[in-house]
């Protein structure tokens, strides 16, 4: 059986210049089936004349880059559009571009007066060759590589590089040394780009005392074994359909998450199982999980669903932020963002208990609360797919 294509996992930190809410530097990350074009903008300055800057370029070479635009035109773009500081006289956006390829992890990375890429092989830092070209009067950077299992690709703005400079200068924070500091985290993190990215950004703060004199972000592109989630939710209208949907589920090659007491104890049913209960899991507004052989967690339904959602809110998509309470909605949010891509199979027959049986199903809770869950996933730029039963 062939190993399935890698996925490449791409997430970023960043960190405001002290004193500021809006922080200077962006990342835009635009991912298609082909390709994933992930943009770095350092914009003049810090505050909000530098996130504007920052924001029209990220948006600008996104948008040109997907749509086949060529280094010269995106140039005369930039340069063309972004409004003149008043007090410096100068438009001016540092940047870096990433293109990567899906199909066979190829990459090219464009840099405009920003820091090289880091690309560790294998957990180590390795060479990445840079050649500079006149474009529209600016030098550009080009690099260019291929990503392979084992492999790390780090893009950073020249405020994590400042952090190692001045009072509380870390000698070996330079380039090198962040490179090594990558190399110990992947010892422990391999799995996960966030973490790495989260880590560095960690770091620089502490070098920073707290109060960065820069704007800083770290993005790391990470290719690893694809995370794929079922959740099946709800009874299926029609019963003779639950031995296809349990058959589905069982044979689904990733994670698998039940929601819902009567639809874990259909599955049940259908295996010739019994649901065990963990009550000690159960906590206020949230009962507790159960056990099902071959399921990786089983979880009651709406008020689950609904805390989940919450969660996923006031940790605004990042694992690092969930509480760490073995509970069945800090559990079921914990898959999601652990996921890749996740398959929702819902039953819409109504639960009497939460609503009255004769409104039409376009109105059901739980398939209100599913639309909402996929939409954020959808913006934490997961690939989701829903099938209603």
């Amino acid at each position: 059986m062939s190993k399935p294509d890698p996925f490449f996992d791409i997430e970023f930190a960043c960190l405001n210049h002290h004193g500021e809410e809006l922080c200077g530097d962006q990342v835009r990350i635009a991912r298609t089936d082909r390709r994933s074009i992930v943009v770095l903008a350092d914009g003049l300055g810090s505050g909000v004349k530098a996130n504007i800057l920052a924001c029209l370029t990220a948006e600008i070479i996104v948008r040109m880059s997907l749509a086949g635009a060529t280094a010269a035109d995106v140039m005369d773009t930039v340069i063309g559009t972004l409004p003149a500081d008043r007090t410096l006289g100068v438009a001016y956006s540092a940047f870096t571009l990433l293109d990567l390829i899906h199909a066979d992890g190829s990459f090219r990375v464009i840099s405009f007066e920003a820091p090289a890429p880091l690309l560790l092989r294998q957990g180590r830092v390795a060479s990445l060759e840079r050649y500079g070209r006149e474009v529209r009067g600016r030098t550009l950077l080009f690099s260019k590589g291929r990503l392979e299992l084992g492999d790390f690709l780090g893009l950073l703005s020249d405020g994590v590089l400042h952090a190692g400079v001045g009072e509380l200068h870390n000698f070996g924070w330079d380039r090198a040394g962040i490179g090594r500091f990558i190399e110990e985290t992947l010892k422990f993190h391999a799995s996960s780009a966030g973490r790495a990215a989260n880590r560095v950004i960690r770091e620089t703060n502490l070098l920073y005392g707290g109060r960065p004199g820069d704007d800083a972000t770290f993005v790391g592109v990470l290719p690893r074994a694809p995370r794929a989630l079922m959740v099946v939710t709800g009874p299926a209208v029609d019963r003779d359909d639950d031995e296809s949907c349990t058959d589905r589920l069982m044979a689904f090659p990733g994670r698998k998450v039940v929601c819902g007491g009567t639809t874990s104890d259909i599955i049940g049913a259908h295996l010739g199982v019994l649901v065990v209960s963990e009550p000690n899991s159960g906590r206020d507004g949230i009962p507790p999980i159960g056990r099902l052989p071959g399921i990786d967690l089983v979880t009651e339904g709406i008020m689950t669903m609904a805390a989940t959602l919450r969660l996923l809110d006031e940790a605004d998509g990042s694992l690092e932020r969930l509480p760490g309470d073995r509970n069945g909605a800090a559990l079921l949010a914990r898959e999601l963002l652990q996921a890749d891509s996740v398959s929702f199979l819902v039953g819409e027959q109504v639960n009497p208990y939460y609503q009255n049986p004769q409104l039409p199903r376009s109105v059901s809770i739980r398939r209100n609360l599913v639309v909402q869950l996929i939409d954020r996933l959808k913006a934490y730029r997961k690939e989701v797919t829903v099938e209603w039963c």
